[in-house]
C-alpha cells in the first residue's frame, strides 16, 4: 500500500499501525507531533491508528533552542 509521508511517496505493508511506523522509521514518540489527513493525533491513539491506502501523514519533530 502507499501513503504519503512528509510529501513523499511511502510503500507499507497492510495493517501498519501509525505507532508501528513511528517505531519502524525509529522515531523518539516523544520528540514529535504527527498529522493524519490533517487531523493532529495524540499519541496515545497512534496504536489503533491503521493505516490506509492513499493516507497523508506529516511527522514534525520537536526542537528546543535557547
Amino acid at each position: 500500500m502507499k501513503i504519503t509521508l512528509n510529501g513523499r511517496d511511502e510503500a507499507l505493508p497492510e495493517g501498519v499501525t501509525l505507532a508501528g511506523l513511528i517505531s519502524f522509521k525509529g522515531i523518539n514518540p516523544q520528540s514529535v507531533i504527527v498529522e493524519h489527513n490533517n487531523k493532529l493525533v495524540k499519541s496515545e491513539e497512534w496504536d489503533g491508528i491503521v493505516l490506509n491506502e492513499g493516507d497523508r501523514l506529516e511527522i514534525l519533530r520537536l526542537v528546543g533552542g535557547g
